[in-house]
């Protein structure tokens, strides 16, 4: 159990500004020795504010630092980690073409008559690993392995690097799944116990209330409160979060049953026995103007690669494919944006924003492409677009110039979302589209998604989180080993769950 006296860590009167941004007003926050301590916001909270402040990224404009009640000046990452604070960040940052104990002891192989000592090396790296309850082949290709095993990797060269008391994990579990995540927690808890702290970023609330013993809630770069995981409930930590109560989640109930009304009776889509060697197997689907059908699996069951067919950026190798009446005969994502489809991809740091443009320039992208180069969109017109979503998404933002780098993930997310409704789609795929954002951004999208159904648009809905799947389909298609396996529509979460599964119901 975490100890209740020790502080390892303690951060007051934080205050950070960027351009025309407040990013963190007065904030607190306490680090035990020991302890697992969730830290978590919407986006925009200020969360990934202060933890760059806590690891040199960034420096505050004003506030006190203390490490082990010591103050300190951290100005760069190496001052960091030379005071025992470590980061695993959301993005795994390795080497994929080195080995695992190549990537855990980069810059600190161990060297033999002037060579790297390899025998050793691996050694050296087995027994980090197996400290950490891991058994892994150190010499493999880490390229090779399932993200959780990279997520160890790094963890592994993280506390290598600094002999970490402080390890901050920032979404750690966002693309693992729920065998992985346990994995993860069972090396968080060892770590719990031999005295190391952790901070833990993460938006999923399940893994919260399992891991965590305290937890600081930021709203607005505000500072809510610390509390005890065991006397805070869900609902308070929800309403403190987003400032606001779970109405709206109800008004969703209320605004699916409205928007079955929408539904046209002709399907506007539809897959027969589509199909991709090697990628997904032969499988039936339609959808119909007004209609979300809602893709539910495990990571890798192969819903991606689904939306993936469907926009043209894979070609099938079998079956056939009716849009509006039309058999498809040519795929390409070009293709595709013309027949009035648009998919928001489950990358969006790689395959998403283009965080050197600014969010204007983000926003008119696929329109812009859409209409061609030698058509250009003027500038008035690109600011009314980009306003218009802006407003529309409620993108936290100082102005339609602003790099959308700059922007806290959620928002990033809404950019390519802006992105894809300005060219006026007739089928929206959201691949993962609220995927390490926070609850309150995530209702935001799902009640979007409705509204846009109302309107007698069609959406296809991925997400691993089968609640929010249930909330925001009308019909539920389930993957598993890259088949379609069933369909549900009013069925429980255990049907689906089962289905998922693969076990008799």
């Amino acid at each position: 159990m975490a100890d209740t006296t020790n502080e390892i860590v303690v951060m007051k009167n934080i205050h950070k500004s960027f351009v025309g941004v407040k990013a963190l007003d007065d904030v607190d926050f306490t680090l035990k020795k020991g302890e697992i301590h969730a830290l978590v916001g919407e986006n925009g909270a200020g969360k990934s504010t202060l933890i760059k402040i806590l690891t040199g990224v960034e420096q505050a404009d004003s506030g006190t630092i203390l490490i082990n009640e010591q103050k300190a000046v951290i100005k760069t990452p190496m001052q960091a980690i030379d005071l025992g604070i470590s980061t695993v960040y959301q993005e795994v940052n390795l080497c994929p073409h080195l080995s695992v104990a190549e990537n855990i002891l980069i810059g600190r192989e161990p060297i033999k008559f002037g060579f790297i000592d390899k025998k050793t090396m691996n050694v050296k790296a087995d027994e980090i690993l197996k400290g950490l309850g891991i058994n892994l082949d150190v010499t493999q290709t880490l390229g090779d392995c399932s993200v959780a095993i990279q997520q160890m990797a790094a963890i592994a060269r993280a506390l290598e690097i600094s002999s970490a008391k402080v390890l901050v994990l920032d979404e750690p579990t966002s693309s693992l799944d729920a065998q992985e995540t346990e994995q993860l927690f069972s090396v968080m808890r060892s770590l719990r116990e031999e005295g190391v702290a952790i901070i833990f970023i993460t938006h999923f609330l399940d893994q919260i209330y399992e891991i965590a013993d305290r937890v600081t809630v930021l709203r607005n770069g505000k500072y809510m409160g610390t509390y005890e995981m065991k006397s805070l409930s869900r609902i308070e930590l929800v309403t403190k979060m987003i400032g606001r109560s779970l109405v709206e989640y109800d008004e969703m109930v209320g605004m699916k049953k409205e928007s079955l009304k929408s539904i046209k009776k002709d399907a506007w889509i539809n897959a027969a026995q589509l199909t991709k060697e090697g990628s997904v197997e032969p499988f039936d689907l339609t959808l119909h103007a007004g209609e979300v059908v809602g893709l539910a699996g495990l990571l890798g069951s192969g819903r991606t690669e689904i939306a993936k067919l469907l926009f043209g950026i894979d070609n099938p190798t079998g079956g056939n494919l009716t849009i509006n009446g039309k058999e498809i005969k040519d795929y390409s994502p070009n293709q595709s944006i013309s027949r009035g489809i648009a998919l928001c991809p489950e990358d969006r740091k790689d395959a998403g924003i283009i965080g050197e443009l600014t969010v204007r320039e983000n926003i008119i992208l696929a329109m812009q492409a859409g209409l061609g180069w030698f058509k250009y969109l003027g500038k008035n017109e690109q600011y009314e677009i980009a306003e218009k979503y802006i407003k529309l998404l409620n993108i936290a933002t100082p102005s339609a110039d602003q790099l959308v780098k700059n922007l806290s993930g959620g928002n990033q997310q809404k950019v390519i979302l802006a992105r894809w409704l300005a060219t006026n789609p007739h089928l929206l795929i959201l691949d993962e589209p609220t995927r390490g954002i926070d609850v309150g951004a995530k209702a935001e999208i799902q009640k979007l998604v409705l509204t846009l159904a109302e309107e007698g648009r069609s959406c296809i809905f991925i997400s691993s989180e089968l609640e929010e799947v249930q909330r925001t389909s009308h019909r539920v298609k389930v993957m598993r080993d890259h088949k379609m396996v069933g369909e549900f529509n009013d069925e429980s979460g255990e049907d689906i769950m089962h289905a998922i599964a693969g076990s008799a119901t």
